[in-house]
Protein backbone atom coordinates (compact mmCIF):
# COMPACT_ATOMS: atom_id res chain seq x y z
CA UNK A 1 0.00 0.00 0.00
CA UNK A 2 1.28 3.97 -1.02
CA UNK A 3 1.78 5.83 1.61
CA UNK A 4 1.32 9.82 1.75
CA UNK A 5 4.65 11.90 2.51
CA UNK A 6 2.15 13.64 4.64
CA UNK A 7 2.81 12.91 7.83
CA UNK A 8 0.41 10.15 9.15
CA UNK A 9 -0.93 12.77 12.24
CA UNK A 10 -2.19 16.17 11.23
CA UNK A 11 -1.05 18.83 13.49
CA UNK A 12 -4.54 19.84 13.67
CA UNK A 13 -7.92 17.44 13.56
CA UNK A 14 -9.17 17.68 10.35
CA UNK A 15 -12.53 17.81 11.29
CA UNK A 16 -12.20 20.11 14.65
CA UNK A 17 -12.90 23.56 12.27
CA UNK A 18 -13.44 24.15 8.72
CA UNK A 19 -10.61 26.28 9.14
CA UNK A 20 -8.13 23.51 10.15
CA UNK A 21 -9.45 21.19 7.17
CA UNK A 22 -8.95 23.68 4.52
CA UNK A 23 -5.47 24.11 5.55
CA UNK A 24 -5.24 20.49 5.84
CA UNK A 25 -6.38 20.23 2.29
CA UNK A 26 -4.53 22.52 0.53
CA UNK A 27 -1.34 20.99 2.27
CA UNK A 28 -2.83 17.62 0.70
CA UNK A 29 -3.43 19.65 -3.03
CA UNK A 30 0.71 20.75 -2.28
CA UNK A 31 1.44 17.21 -2.19
CA UNK A 32 -0.62 15.89 -5.09
CA UNK A 33 0.89 18.87 -7.30
CA UNK A 34 4.22 17.07 -6.17
CA UNK A 35 3.91 12.99 -5.47
CA UNK A 36 0.07 12.47 -6.39
CA UNK A 37 1.13 8.74 -7.49
CA UNK A 38 1.36 8.83 -2.96
CA UNK A 39 -2.17 8.50 -2.75
CA UNK A 40 -4.81 6.07 -2.84
CA UNK A 41 -8.34 7.83 -2.69
CA UNK A 42 -11.58 6.06 -2.53
CA UNK A 43 -14.87 8.48 -3.38
CA UNK A 44 -18.51 6.79 -5.00
CA UNK A 45 -22.01 8.01 -5.46
CA UNK A 46 -25.27 6.15 -4.03
CA UNK A 47 -27.27 4.86 -7.24
CA UNK A 48 -30.48 6.54 -6.03
CA UNK A 49 -31.13 8.09 -9.43
CA UNK A 50 -28.85 9.85 -12.38
CA UNK A 51 -26.23 12.09 -11.64
CA UNK A 52 -26.35 15.41 -12.70
CA UNK A 53 -24.77 18.74 -13.45
CA UNK A 54 -23.77 19.35 -9.48
CA UNK A 55 -22.10 15.82 -9.54
CA UNK A 56 -20.06 16.90 -12.31
CA UNK A 57 -18.65 20.30 -11.08
CA UNK A 58 -18.93 19.34 -7.59
CA UNK A 59 -17.13 15.85 -7.54
CA UNK A 60 -16.74 14.01 -11.08
CA UNK A 61 -14.38 16.25 -12.58
CA UNK A 62 -12.13 16.24 -9.71
CA UNK A 63 -12.14 12.62 -9.88
CA UNK A 64 -10.75 12.36 -13.39
CA UNK A 65 -8.38 14.97 -12.70
CA UNK A 66 -6.58 12.98 -9.62
CA UNK A 67 -6.66 9.98 -11.63
CA UNK A 68 -5.30 11.75 -14.88
CA UNK A 69 -2.47 13.27 -12.49
CA UNK A 70 -1.47 9.45 -11.43
CA UNK A 71 -3.40 8.64 -7.95
CA UNK A 72 -4.60 5.49 -7.29
CA UNK A 73 -8.69 6.11 -7.32
CA UNK A 74 -11.50 3.64 -6.05
CA UNK A 75 -14.75 4.74 -7.35
CA UNK A 76 -17.96 2.88 -5.39
CA UNK A 77 -21.56 2.47 -6.57
CA UNK A 78 -23.28 2.26 -2.81
CA UNK A 79 -26.29 0.04 -3.59
CA UNK A 80 -26.23 -1.16 -0.08
CA UNK A 81 -26.54 2.53 1.31
CA UNK A 82 -29.93 3.31 -0.96
CA UNK A 83 -31.52 1.46 2.12
CA UNK A 84 -30.06 3.78 4.63
CA UNK A 85 -32.97 6.17 3.99
CA UNK A 86 -35.33 4.03 2.13
CA UNK A 87 -37.71 1.23 2.63
CA UNK A 88 -36.57 -0.26 -0.69
CA UNK A 89 -33.93 0.24 -3.59
CA UNK A 90 -36.64 1.09 -6.38
CA UNK A 91 -34.62 0.74 -10.26
CA UNK A 92 -31.73 -0.13 -8.25
CA UNK A 93 -30.50 -2.48 -11.05
CA UNK A 94 -31.11 0.67 -13.70
CA UNK A 95 -29.46 3.32 -12.06
CA UNK A 96 -26.10 1.06 -10.77
CA UNK A 97 -25.85 0.99 -14.86
CA UNK A 98 -26.58 4.30 -15.34
CA UNK A 99 -23.74 5.62 -12.50
CA UNK A 100 -21.30 3.39 -14.60
CA UNK A 101 -22.36 5.05 -18.01
CA UNK A 102 -21.76 8.48 -16.40
CA UNK A 103 -18.05 7.40 -15.14
CA UNK A 104 -16.63 6.11 -18.39
CA UNK A 105 -18.62 8.95 -20.18
CA UNK A 106 -17.18 11.66 -18.31
CA UNK A 107 -13.60 10.10 -18.67
CA UNK A 108 -12.58 7.80 -15.26
CA UNK A 109 -10.74 4.95 -17.07
CA UNK A 110 -11.47 1.44 -15.81
CA UNK A 111 -7.82 0.18 -16.53
CA UNK A 112 -6.35 3.00 -14.17
CA UNK A 113 -8.92 3.35 -11.84
CA UNK A 114 -11.53 0.62 -10.07
CA UNK A 115 -15.10 1.15 -10.29
CA UNK A 116 -17.13 -1.24 -7.81
CA UNK A 117 -20.28 -1.82 -5.91
CA UNK A 118 -20.90 -2.69 -1.99
CA UNK A 119 -23.11 -5.70 -2.65
CA UNK A 120 -20.37 -7.62 -4.56
CA UNK A 121 -17.38 -7.34 -1.95
CA UNK A 122 -18.20 -9.55 1.01
CA UNK A 123 -15.28 -8.83 2.57
CA UNK A 124 -15.56 -5.05 2.80
CA UNK A 125 -18.87 -5.52 4.45
CA UNK A 126 -17.86 -7.84 7.04
CA UNK A 127 -15.25 -5.04 8.54
CA UNK A 128 -18.58 -3.61 9.46
CA UNK A 129 -18.55 -5.80 12.80
CA UNK A 130 -15.14 -5.85 14.15
CA UNK A 131 -15.76 -1.75 13.58
CA UNK A 132 -18.99 -1.07 15.72
CA UNK A 133 -17.26 -2.66 18.34
CA UNK A 134 -15.09 0.14 18.49
CA UNK A 135 -17.30 2.81 18.85
CA UNK A 136 -20.36 3.76 21.45
CA UNK A 137 -23.72 4.03 20.77
CA UNK A 138 -23.27 8.01 22.03
CA UNK A 139 -20.63 8.10 19.48
CA UNK A 140 -22.85 7.57 16.43
CA UNK A 141 -25.69 9.55 18.15
CA UNK A 142 -23.72 12.69 18.25
CA UNK A 143 -22.48 12.34 14.60
CA UNK A 144 -23.75 15.61 13.35
CA UNK A 145 -24.19 14.49 9.46
CA UNK A 146 -26.34 11.18 10.81
CA UNK A 147 -28.24 13.51 12.66
CA UNK A 148 -29.27 15.58 9.74
CA UNK A 149 -29.74 12.53 7.49
CA UNK A 150 -32.44 10.66 9.93
CA UNK A 151 -34.33 14.33 9.98
CA UNK A 152 -34.88 13.93 6.74
CA UNK A 153 -35.31 10.28 6.37
CA UNK A 154 -37.99 8.99 3.82
CA UNK A 155 -38.06 5.92 6.44
CA UNK A 156 -41.22 6.17 9.40
CA UNK A 157 -38.51 5.05 11.62
CA UNK A 158 -34.25 4.94 11.83
CA UNK A 159 -32.69 1.77 10.70
CA UNK A 160 -29.77 0.09 12.27
CA UNK A 161 -28.03 0.56 8.66
CA UNK A 162 -29.27 4.35 8.83
CA UNK A 163 -27.91 4.46 12.63
CA UNK A 164 -24.17 3.08 11.72
CA UNK A 165 -23.67 4.60 8.15
CA UNK A 166 -20.47 6.66 9.38
CA UNK A 167 -19.37 3.01 10.50
CA UNK A 168 -19.96 1.10 7.33
CA UNK A 169 -18.61 4.07 5.29
CA UNK A 170 -15.59 3.85 7.24
CA UNK A 171 -15.60 0.06 5.98
CA UNK A 172 -15.87 1.54 2.26
CA UNK A 173 -12.34 3.61 3.20
CA UNK A 174 -10.74 1.45 5.21
CA UNK A 175 -11.28 -1.84 3.25
CA UNK A 176 -8.83 -0.34 0.39
CA UNK A 177 -6.43 1.33 2.84
CA UNK A 178 -7.47 4.80 1.38
CA UNK A 179 -4.94 7.60 2.61
CA UNK A 180 -7.19 10.00 1.09
CA UNK A 181 -11.08 11.37 0.58
CA UNK A 182 -12.23 14.19 -1.22
CA UNK A 183 -15.74 15.42 0.91
CA UNK A 184 -17.77 18.29 0.91
CA UNK A 185 -18.06 19.79 4.34
CA UNK A 186 -21.03 18.27 5.65
CA UNK A 187 -19.08 14.97 5.11
CA UNK A 188 -15.97 15.70 7.74
CA UNK A 189 -18.10 13.85 10.72
CA UNK A 190 -17.42 11.30 8.67
CA UNK A 191 -13.53 10.74 7.71
CA UNK A 192 -13.03 11.91 11.73
CA UNK A 193 -15.44 8.35 12.78
CA UNK A 194 -13.46 6.55 9.95
CA UNK A 195 -10.01 8.47 11.36
CA UNK A 196 -11.21 7.24 15.05
CA UNK A 197 -11.90 3.65 14.25
CA UNK A 198 -8.49 3.05 12.28
CA UNK A 199 -6.90 4.80 15.14
CA UNK A 200 -8.31 2.46 17.89
CA UNK A 201 -8.04 -0.61 15.84
CA UNK A 202 -4.33 0.15 15.47
CA UNK A 203 -3.82 0.51 19.29
CA UNK A 204 -6.19 -2.25 20.21
CA UNK A 205 -4.58 -5.05 17.69
CA UNK A 206 -1.47 -4.06 16.50
CA UNK A 207 -0.08 -6.16 13.81
CA UNK A 208 2.58 -9.19 14.84
CA UNK A 209 5.42 -6.65 13.24
CA UNK A 210 4.24 -4.08 15.63
CA UNK A 211 2.97 -1.58 12.28
CA UNK A 212 -0.44 -0.12 12.25
CA UNK A 213 -2.71 -1.85 10.02
CA UNK A 214 -4.53 0.88 8.91
CA UNK A 215 -3.08 4.56 7.56
CA UNK A 216 -5.30 7.41 9.45
CA UNK A 217 -7.40 8.86 6.19
CA UNK A 218 -7.49 12.67 5.24
CA UNK A 219 -10.17 14.49 4.10
CA UNK A 220 -9.90 16.47 1.02
CA UNK A 221 -12.24 19.21 0.96
CA UNK A 222 -13.96 20.41 -2.12
CA UNK A 223 -13.56 24.15 -3.59
CA UNK A 224 -16.19 23.09 -5.60
CA UNK A 225 -19.16 25.80 -6.08
CA UNK A 226 -22.90 25.23 -5.20
CA UNK A 227 -25.27 25.02 -8.35
CA UNK A 228 -29.14 25.21 -7.72
CA UNK A 229 -31.64 22.86 -8.86
CA UNK A 230 -33.79 25.07 -11.53
CA UNK A 231 -36.37 25.18 -9.06
CA UNK A 232 -33.97 27.08 -7.22
CA UNK A 233 -33.73 24.53 -3.73
CA UNK A 234 -30.51 22.01 -3.46
CA UNK A 235 -29.85 20.16 -7.29
CA UNK A 236 -31.36 16.64 -5.92
CA UNK A 237 -31.55 13.24 -7.83
CA UNK A 238 -34.96 12.94 -6.33
CA UNK A 239 -36.53 16.43 -6.29
CA UNK A 240 -36.64 16.63 -10.14
CA UNK A 241 -35.12 19.98 -10.52
CA UNK A 242 -31.67 18.78 -12.12
CA UNK A 243 -30.09 18.84 -15.37
CA UNK A 244 -28.90 15.32 -16.05
CA UNK A 245 -25.82 14.65 -17.63
CA UNK A 246 -27.36 12.02 -19.75
CA UNK A 247 -30.33 14.88 -20.71
CA UNK A 248 -30.42 15.37 -24.52
CA UNK A 249 -30.38 18.98 -25.44
CA UNK A 250 -33.87 19.48 -26.15
CA UNK A 251 -33.92 18.42 -22.56
CA UNK A 252 -31.48 20.69 -21.25
CA UNK A 253 -33.21 23.54 -22.73
CA UNK A 254 -36.77 23.23 -21.86
CA UNK A 255 -35.24 22.72 -17.82
CA UNK A 256 -33.28 25.50 -18.42
CA UNK A 257 -36.42 27.49 -19.86
CA UNK A 258 -38.31 26.76 -16.87
CA UNK A 259 -35.78 27.41 -14.35
CA UNK A 260 -36.80 30.34 -11.31
CA UNK A 261 -35.05 33.61 -11.53
CA UNK A 262 -35.92 37.20 -10.53
CA UNK A 263 -37.70 40.26 -11.70
CA UNK A 264 -34.68 42.62 -12.21
CA UNK A 265 -34.01 42.83 -15.81
CA UNK A 266 -30.19 43.86 -15.45
CA UNK A 267 -28.13 40.17 -14.90
CA UNK A 268 -25.28 40.56 -12.22
CA UNK A 269 -23.65 37.72 -10.10
CA UNK A 270 -25.12 38.11 -6.87
CA UNK A 271 -25.08 34.84 -4.94
CA UNK A 272 -26.16 36.40 -1.73
CA UNK A 273 -28.88 38.44 -3.06
CA UNK A 274 -30.22 36.69 -6.64
CA UNK A 275 -29.24 33.55 -5.80
CA UNK A 276 -31.22 31.83 -8.42
CA UNK A 277 -29.83 33.99 -11.42
CA UNK A 278 -26.37 33.98 -10.04
CA UNK A 279 -26.89 30.06 -10.14
CA UNK A 280 -27.25 30.03 -13.89
CA UNK A 281 -24.67 32.51 -14.11
CA UNK A 282 -22.06 30.26 -12.74
CA UNK A 283 -23.23 27.50 -14.78
CA UNK A 284 -22.85 29.24 -17.80
CA UNK A 285 -19.07 30.11 -16.50
CA UNK A 286 -18.12 26.72 -15.35
CA UNK A 287 -19.28 25.39 -18.53
CA UNK A 288 -17.03 28.10 -20.81
CA UNK A 289 -14.13 28.10 -18.18
CA UNK A 290 -14.64 32.15 -17.46
CA UNK A 291 -15.40 34.32 -14.44
CA UNK A 292 -18.87 34.42 -13.40
CA UNK A 293 -18.73 38.08 -12.99
CA UNK A 294 -17.66 38.57 -16.82
CA UNK A 295 -20.41 36.30 -18.54
CA UNK A 296 -22.93 38.70 -16.21
CA UNK A 297 -21.77 41.56 -17.37
CA UNK A 298 -21.65 40.42 -20.62
CA UNK A 299 -25.15 39.31 -20.46
CA UNK A 300 -26.35 42.61 -18.87
CA UNK A 301 -29.24 44.06 -19.95
CA UNK A 302 -30.44 41.14 -21.89
CA UNK A 303 -32.70 39.96 -19.03
CA UNK A 304 -33.38 36.14 -17.87
CA UNK A 305 -34.12 35.17 -21.48
CA UNK A 306 -30.58 36.06 -22.61
CA UNK A 307 -29.12 34.44 -19.67
CA UNK A 308 -31.27 31.38 -20.09
CA UNK A 309 -30.66 31.06 -23.51
CA UNK A 310 -26.33 31.60 -23.34
CA UNK A 311 -26.44 28.59 -20.25
CA UNK A 312 -28.46 26.75 -22.45
CA UNK A 313 -25.82 26.78 -25.58
CA UNK A 314 -22.70 26.92 -23.03
CA UNK A 315 -24.11 23.36 -21.25
CA UNK A 316 -25.29 21.78 -24.31
CA UNK A 317 -21.56 22.29 -26.01
CA UNK A 318 -19.80 21.89 -23.20
CA UNK A 319 -21.25 18.32 -22.31
CA UNK A 320 -22.08 17.07 -25.93
CA UNK A 321 -18.91 15.20 -26.27
CA UNK A 322 -19.33 13.51 -22.13
CA UNK A 323 -23.38 12.51 -24.26
CA UNK A 324 -22.04 11.01 -27.34
CA UNK A 325 -19.71 9.02 -25.56
CA UNK A 326 -22.10 7.93 -22.77
CA UNK A 327 -25.18 7.05 -25.92
CA UNK A 328 -22.47 4.91 -27.56
CA UNK A 329 -21.77 3.08 -24.37
CA UNK A 330 -25.39 2.87 -23.28
CA UNK A 331 -25.85 1.26 -26.92
CA UNK A 332 -23.60 -1.35 -25.76
CA UNK A 333 -24.95 -2.16 -21.69
CA UNK A 334 -22.30 -5.31 -21.74
CA UNK A 335 -19.46 -3.47 -21.39
CA UNK A 336 -20.32 -1.08 -18.81
CA UNK A 337 -21.37 -4.34 -16.70
CA UNK A 338 -18.10 -6.43 -18.06
CA UNK A 339 -16.03 -2.88 -16.76
CA UNK A 340 -17.92 -3.10 -13.00
CA UNK A 341 -17.71 -6.99 -12.46
CA UNK A 342 -13.76 -6.35 -13.26
CA UNK A 343 -13.83 -3.53 -10.62
CA UNK A 344 -15.45 -5.63 -8.41
CA UNK A 345 -12.92 -8.39 -8.38
CA UNK A 346 -10.37 -6.29 -8.21
CA UNK A 347 -11.82 -4.93 -5.23
CA UNK A 348 -12.35 -7.75 -3.52
CA UNK A 349 -8.88 -8.63 -3.96
CA UNK A 350 -8.12 -5.69 -1.91
CA UNK A 351 -10.84 -6.29 0.57
CA UNK A 352 -9.62 -10.24 0.77
CA UNK A 353 -6.02 -8.72 1.74
CA UNK A 354 -6.97 -6.37 4.44
CA UNK A 355 -9.70 -8.91 6.25
CA UNK A 356 -6.75 -11.42 6.00
CA UNK A 357 -4.57 -8.88 7.68
CA UNK A 358 -7.45 -8.11 10.47
CA UNK A 359 -7.94 -11.01 11.23
CA UNK A 360 -4.20 -11.70 11.98
CA UNK A 361 -4.17 -8.90 13.94
CA UNK A 362 -7.28 -10.00 15.96
CA UNK A 363 -5.50 -13.65 16.70
CA UNK A 364 -9.01 -14.78 14.49
CA UNK A 365 -7.03 -17.06 12.25
CA UNK A 366 -7.68 -20.75 13.22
Amino acid sequence: MMTSTLTDTPTEPVAGTLAAALRRSAEIEAVIREDTGSFRILTGDRPTGYLHLGHYFGTLRNRVRLQDAGAEVLVLVADYQVLTDRDSAERLGDYVLGLVLDYLAIGIDPVRSVIFAHSAVPELNQLLLPFLSLVTVPELRRNPTVKDEIAHSRQASVSGLMFTYPVHQAADILFCKANLVPVGQDQLPHVEVTRLIARRFNDRYPAADGTPVFPLPDALLSDAPLLLGTDGGKMSKSRGNAIELRATADETAALIRGAKTDSTRHISYEPAFRPEVSSLVLLAALCLDRDPVSVADEIGDGGAAALKRVTTEAVNERFAPIRARRAELAADPGYAREVLRDGCDRARALAEQTLSEVRGAMGMRY
